[in-house]
């Protein structure tokens, strides 16, 4: 760990500038594309972890006061489509 942390250090010390221009556009567009990253990253940590919990929850309160789940509707039989 010592020897990866000295390398990364004397990699970072012995960088000299690029002489690179990123113009608004693309500086723009990066940024951009970071953000996205960033939105759907939580995104998929929400609907990975929120949503299962919320429907145990859910699940949970309507298991209490005994009513019926919302996926699980009641139908009379109708004979009425002769």
């Amino acid at each position: 760990m010592y020897r990866l942390s000295l390398l990364v250090s004397a990699l970072l010390f012995c960088m000299t500038s690029a002489h690179a221009y990123v113009g608004p556009g693309a500086g723009l567009g990066a940024v951009l594309v970071a953000i996205a990253l960033v939105l759907g990253l939580l995104l998929l940590v929400v609907g990975f972890v929120w949503f299962p919990i919320k429907r145990m929850l859910k699940a949970k309160k309507s298991d209490t006061e005994g009513a019926v789940p919302a996926n699980t509707a009641r139908f009379e039989d109708d004979d009425d489509d002769d």
